[in-house]
């Protein structure tokens, strides 16, 4: 296998060792065992860093739905590829769609979602002073995210770091694991036309100075062992530039059956856990818990289930589990098994899918030992708070189910074992049908978990982007703010003149305003208002209860007719430009109107994004002010606005 660097692929000087395919033992590909070009790669990563970081977040959105869509036309090479790494169709299509959904996601939030330009605001305006103010912005650092991967999921995880790092402008150094790393250079090659140069580059083969060149700009993504992840963690490079770390590890993941909860539901669950992907899964569930009554006809329920599942070479339509990625991959569960007290099971690098009854829940084993394959444990628990404290003993995991139709025992289980998992899945009866499954990290869902299995967050939507990002506080004036983050200000700059409702998306600009008139708010407006829309709260109908209130005193005019009314006083009405109003963010009311107040409207443009060709959304400041001169109402309007 080659490597790609700085634009090219490389190809290896030594012949390398040999990646057999685990159900037949062909040879595959050669892995190279000498040192990778890490120097290189990391030079020319900084330096075709810039135009990455040039881009705005909407350029490299668009981007990543080419890539995304591009990938998802050649998908079925992959599928055909991933059958010498031990995977079935069904596997295949769990890392290789899973890792396309994921790349088409960031690119769908991140067109809905983030500016056209390089600066993302983080939170509101703070007022710091007379004509002093604060803002949060996030921008691209100036490094790169080296990922370090494992072998079960050479496309998705892959992939599934990539975006948001792409999506962020951080360039991108992948280190797959040999035995599935054919897999992955093939997602590369067919990517490397798509992405901007210096954008993603592949390193196969040895590890020996790979983390030498991390700084304080760098981003250091890991999934594997927890072992590996402490060595990575605790790397003298990441320790003195302080380099952001990443870790997905090690997870005994739970499942628990309610007292109450559907034992089929729990059953398929984990079976299909213990079989997808042959158990090779950070998600999969390790420990299966069920009421110490049940514990005997769980078992015999999963041995009966267990009894389909058809294990062979995964390219024979009719398997349902095929062999685990290598011999040495075989031999190591085979080991778990004995150290939890089972039977190893299967020949060469097939391992039969295998149910551990621990009949002790408080084994230590089944607390400690994770055994990458189709293994898992099936323990009794005695009450909600014994399940808790059972789960917790993982030592931190990705993620656990609850099978229970019970809201109280799925509360006391969820939020007593949350502060050491990273995710709760609940199934029952009227989700069966719909739920992603316990296995199935979401893109829009953090993926990780605290202590054993890494500490670190993935995904997760936006955050997952932001991560790649610095947090900066910049302080000045409002229109030194509105110059740096091209967003409007109150209180800096804006011009008034032509209807800004009267400009195409284009002919806008940060700052275009109007002022309108004076609208007098009378007793019978608010009268009006109440019985058209059935709005009759006391406080716009009932002058003496409405006096009696603290808040207002008296009565007061609806919210909402405000609103009307400030609409009234700026929209345009002929036929122009704007298109649509799509909603209100940040709504406040600040002050009570009353019958004989005046309102005004200011308008203004605050931000732009393009959405297609034709339109883009318009993010308008709004604030609505009386007589004197006091804000009543405050808000964002959203308008989609033609090109």
């Amino acid at each position: 296998m080659d490597h790609f660097v700085a634009g090219a692929w490389r190809d290896r000087a030594d012949p390398g060792l040999a990646v057999l395919d685990p159900s037949t033992g062909d040879v595959v590909a050669t892995v190279s065992q000498d040192a990778v070009p890490a120097e290189q790669a990391f030079t020319y990563a900084r330096a075709r860093g810039a135009d990455l970081r040039h881009l705005t977040f909407q350029d490299r959105a668009a981007i990543l739905k080419k890539v995304g869509s591009h990938l998802m036309e050649h998908k079925q090479e992959l599928y055909d590829l991933s059958f010498a790494t031990g995977a079935t169709q069904r596997d295949a299509a769990v890392d290789v769609d899973g890792g396309i959904g994921t790349v088409l996601s960031f690119a769908s939030r991140g067109r809905r979602e983030l500016p056209d330009s390089n600066v993302w605001l983080d939170g509101p305006v703070e007022k710091l002073g007379v004509g002093f103010v604060g803002q949060h912005v996030l921008t691209p650092r100036h490094g790169v995210v080296l990922q370090v991967n494992a072998f079960n999921f050479p496309v998705w995880g892959m992939l599934e770091k990539l975006a948001p790092a792409f999506l962020a402008g951080m360039p991108t150094i992948v280190k797959p694991a040999p035995q599935t790393a054919f897999v992955t250079q093939a997602c590369v090659r067919l990517m490397t036309d798509l992405l901007p140069e210096g954008a993603l580059q592949l390193l196969v083969g040895g590890t020996d100075g790979l983390l030498d060149h991390l700084t304080g700009q760098d981003a250091l993504a890991f999934t594997g062992s927890a072992a590996t992840g402490r060595l990575l963690r605790a790397h003298p490079r990441v320790v003195s530039e302080a380099v952001r770390y990443t870790a997905e590890a090690d997870s005994l993941n739970g499942c628990v059956l309610g007292p109450d909860g559907d034992v089929d539901l729990f059953v398929r669950e984990v079976v299909r856990e213990l079989t997808s992907k042959t158990g090779q899964k950070c998600t999969a569930i390790r420990r299966a818990f069920v009421p110490r009554s049940m514990l005997g006809d769980v078992a015999d329920a999963l041995h009966a289930k267990l009894q389909g599942i058809t294990v062979g070479d995964p390219r024979d339509p009719g398997t349902r589990m095929g062999p685990v990625v290598s011999l040495e991959q075989a031999a190591a569960v085979r080991l778990a098994i004995s150290a939890l007290g089972g039977q190893p099971t299967g020949e060469g690098a097939f391992v039969l899918p295998t149910v551990i009854v621990q009949r002790d829940p408080d084994v230590d084993a089944a607390h400690e030992v994770e055994a990458f394959g189709p293994v898992t444990s099936l323990l009794p628990y005695d009450g909600s708070t014994h399940a808790v404290n059972l789960l917790a003993r993982g030592r931190g995991s990705l993620v656990t189910t609850v099978v229970s139709e019970d809201p109280a025992f799925v509360t006391a289980v969820a939020l007593g074992t949350a502060p050491f998992h990273g995710r709760v899945h609940v199934l029952d009866r009227s989700v069966a049908s719909s739920s992603t499954g316990h296995g199935s990290p979401m893109p829009v869902l953090t993926h990780g978990g605290p202590g054993r299995a890494g500490g670190g967050e993935e995904l997760g939507g936006m955050r997952a982007v932001a991560h790649h990002l610095q947090r900066t506080a910049v302080q000045g004036s409002p229109a030194v703010l509105q110059a740096i983050t091209s967003s409007y200000v109150r209180g800096g700059p804006r011009s008034t003149g032509t209807h800004p409702f009267r400009k195409s998306l284009y002919e806008l600009s940060v700052g275009d305003s109007v002022e309108t008139a004076s609208r007098l708010v009378t007793a019978h407006d608010v009268a009006h208002f109440a019985e058209f829309t059935g709005d009759t709260f006391y406080a716009h109908t009932d002058e003496v209860a409405a006096a009696a209130n603290p808040l207002f005193g008296g009565i007061v005019a609806h919210g909402y007719l405000i609103l009307s009314l400030a609409a009234g006083l700026f929209v345009d009405p002929a036929p122009g430009p704007v298109l649509a109003n799509t909603g209100l963010d940040r709504l406040r009311f600040t002050k009570p109107v009353k019958p004989g107040d005046t309102i005004r409207a200011v308008l203004t443009c605050q931000s732009k994004v393009p959405r297609s060709a034709t339109q883009g959304e318009v993010r308008w400041d709004v604030e609505v002010l009386d007589q004197d001169d006091v804000t009543v109402a405050s808000y964002e309007l959203l308008t989609m606005v033609s090109a």
